[in-house]
């Protein structure tokens, strides 16, 4: 019966219906054929989604708006831009830098495609970029945001899975950075032959030293605002909910006053936007809650368990069928949907085999996200396209590049390597592997 309503519900979302009601219709198949009670349900999921946990979220996402709309993206990539500017196809590997800070900030896929790449976009259109492989690389480059802490996909992923945010955050940076790094080398070997791009003229020793000075002073404040948070956060200082808070209160001054960015038109946008986005997010959280319930008292992870150890009781061919399945989901649907629906059917899963939940975490971030760009769903592709009116057919050659050379290899680096996400929460936070 469970295995039914789990398919009816991966049917509805590829029909397209939205995802709080295909879960809410999950839940009431479940109730029906399966004789529960539905009062003790919405009890359920009202005490597990009152938690100030949550609060971080529509917070950042706040945070993330304003900072899309007070120039403060302009200012990281002039920075970056001194250092790789002046390479061929150096606006590519700005581009990827660029994404990465901001993802430190924001901890959005789609906010930093959106801020990232509506200052690159026209700068790499007038330096004759081709369409194409520019929108494929953006799309990956967004998904820095939902690795590099703070990450909005963690919080979810900690709040329904019951592990550390502050763990969780630091399983997510080494393998962003690696993503970093390999995404700039497969865009430089993808471009080296369009002798079209033009670059910008190479700097001197006291013209780089000038350029340092005056942009490097002017982009402080927005290259605090990470220090800030995670310096916060990881200190002791603050919670992440008041970390959130205070990123929310320090880019509104920076946005008005430093960098004249936002205006009181794009203040209220903000609110409008972070509002609409909460209270979707909420609505699948208090949903989802119930349907994870649902999902132990059916045995959903126990059966997933025995149908993946009858195929293979090797732990690691386990590891690469999850890894399938999670892909499969990051396709079919947003970041969001997809932690919250995979967290509490896998976790176990991948408990009983002896993966650390922490590891797992970072195995979700890139899972998800190698899916969010992976087609023929790929949601995040779609939207780069549509953000720089670029062709589909026109992007897959680059993507194809960018998943075969750098995904996958992260993907299994971080699958079968555990230090690669654990080392950073041993080192920093003392954790202990479980």
């Amino acid at each position: 019966m469970v295995i039914a309503a789990l398919g009816i519900l991966l049917l509805t979302m590829m029909m397209g219906v939205a995802v709080p009601f295909a879960f809410t219709l999950c839940i009431v198949i479940l109730v029906f054929m399966g004789g529960y009670d539905p009062a003790f349900l919405v009890p359920y999921g009202i005490t597990k989604v009152a938690t100030s946990t949550l609060l971080a979220i529509p917070l950042f996402i706040m945070a993330g708006a304003l900072m899309s709309r007070g120039k403060i993206g302009d200012k990281i990539v002039g920075l970056v831009e001194i250092f790789f500017g002046h390479v061929h196809g150096g606006l590519a590997v700005v581009s990827t830098c660029a994404s990465a800070l901001f993802g430190s900030v924001t901890g959005s896929a789609c906010a930093t495609l959106s801020c990232i790449g509506s200052i690159m976009f026209p700068r790499m259109d007038d330096a004759n970029y081709p369409k194409g492989p520019i929108a494929a690389l953006m799309a990956s480059n967004s998904v820095l945001g939902m690795l590099i802490p703070p990450s909005g996909i963690m919080i979810l992923y900690c709040f329904v899975g019951g592990q550390s945010v502050l763990a969780a955050f630091l399983s997510g940076v080494i393998p962003g950075l690696m993503l970093t790094v390999l995404f700039s080398i497969v865009i430089l070997f993808v471009l080296k032959k369009n002798t079209d791009i033009k670059t910008l003229p190479k700097p001197s020793g006291s013209e780089r030293k000038h350029l340092l000075k005056t942009r490097g002073i002017s982009s402080i404040p927005a290259l605090m605002m990470p220090v800030i948070i995670l310096g916060g956060i990881y200190g002791g200082i603050m919670t992440t909910t008041e970390a959130a808070a205070v990123a929310v209160l320090y880019s509104i001054p920076v946005g008005f006053w430093f960098y004249r960015g936002l205006t009181l038109r794009d203040y209220w946008d903000c609110l409008v936007e972070s509002a609409t986005t909460t209270g979707t997010i909420m609505v699948m959280a208090f949903a989802m809650m119930m349907l994870s319930r649902l999902f132990v008292m059916e045995d959903l992870p126990g059966a997933i368990l025995r149908l993946l150890t009858s195929i293979s009781p090797n732990k690691y061919v386990i590891l690469f069928m999850v890894n399938v399945f999670m892909i499969i989901i990051g396709m079919l649907m947003d970041d969001v949907s997809g932690t919250l629906l995979v967290t509490p059917i896998l976790l176990p899963v991948v408990r009983a085999i002896g993966v650390d939940p922490i590891h797992f975490a970072a195995i979700l971030g890139v899972n998800l996200g190698l899916g969010c760009v992976t087609p023929p769903a790929a949601p995040l592709l779609y939207l780069a396209a549509r953000i720089h009116n670029a062709n589909i057919k026109e992007m897959l050659p680059t993507t194809m590049w960018l998943i075969v050379f750098a995904w996958l290899p992260v993907l299994a680096l971080v699958t079968y390597v555990p230090s690669i996400a654990l080392w950073l929460p041993k080192l920093i936070l003392g954790y202990v592997v479980r």
